[in-house]
């Protein structure tokens, strides 16, 4: 290995850790603000310490577990319920009046901006360090799996 590798393989790290950190610090705010989410957000919050943990020794399943469920988080909000837009509304009310209603609402933006962060890191990670066509399969299965997990977790403990 490269100085070089090392040097950029430090910095996707971290970039790995602070978007998944930041998308669990929402989930913590979220859970605390509305009990009936906290099963569901203990469960989801398992795949970002995995990817944390995993996507520190460049594992391929753990970095394409962390860029798609990123991905797929911010498409179904995107492309959902707009609780992106509706929680900056939120956040920029707050910071104007100093009242803070709807914690949940107000961290789906956090997580937004984690994900963003975790996706990008991933790939980068996945890119920098390619050492056989195998990774892309891994980083593929590694997607599959998260998003099976996901739909696993969301029919167990999703707020009825």
């Amino acid at each position: 290995m490269s100085p070089d590798y090392r040097e950029k393989a430090t910095w996707t790290r971290l970039w790995i850790a602070i978007g998944s950190g930041l998308f669990l610090l929402a989930l913590l705010i979220s859970a605390v603000a509305v009990p009936q989410l906290r099963l569901l957000h203990l469960l989801q919050a398992l795949i970002y310490v995995v990817v944390i943990i995993y996507g520190r020794r460049d594992n391929s399943y753990a970095l394409g577990a962390g860029f798609t469920i990123a991905a797929a988080w911010n498409g179904l909000e995107t492309f959902g319920p707009h609780l992106v837009q509706t929680g900056a509304v939120m956040i920029w009310s707050y910071l104007h009046n100093g009242r803070a209603e709807h914690l949940e609402t107000m961290m789906v933006p956090v997580g937004a901006a984690g994900h963003l962060i975790l996706m990008i890191a991933c790939f980068a990670a996945l890119v920098q360090h390619v050492q056989s066509d195998k990774r892309w399969w891994k980083f593929a299965a590694g997607g599959l799996s998260v998003l099976a997990y996901f739909v696993l977790i969301i029919a167990i403990a999703r707020p009825r």
